[in-house]
């Protein structure tokens, strides 16, 4: 990013952010996150991702944003998956296999009744 040169040009950057936040934000708007760190990778992650991949294109799921991200410190939990529904709080997903993952696409993702049984307390 070059070097912000005038307080317009901060205004408009800040203005610019302060947009992707509320998009990101927007209800309906859903993002699902993937710890990928060592330890997720490890304990299948990939498999996690290629299966919520795979979900979003078969069933032509829209308004979803997949995302990685590295270790959340809860090696024990792998693989982990957090789904953001809108402005709704963030649900954290622990041991999500492949057959779990696709069971939260479908039960939260799409009809937006979080799984209890893989749901980590925070």
């Amino acid at each position: 990013m070059p070097a912000i040169k005038s307080l317009e040009e901060l205004k408009r950057v800040r203005e610019e952010t302060l947009e992707k936040k509320k998009v990101k934000a927007a209800s309906g708007n859903v993002q699902v996150i993937v710890a990928m760190g060592t330890c997720g990778i490890a304990a299948g992650a990939r498999d996690t991702m290629k299966s919520i991949l795979n979900y979003i294109e078969t069933q032509n799921v829209s308004g979803v944003t997949v995302t990685q991200t590295g270790c959340m410190g809860m090696c024990e939990q792998e693989p982990i998956v957090q789904v953001l529904v809108g402005d709704q709080t963030k649900v954290v997903y622990g041991k999500v296999d492949a057959q779990v993952a696709e069971q939260i696409m479908k039960q939260h993702v799409q009809n937006g009744t979080p799984v209890k049984d893989y749901i980590l307390p925070l």
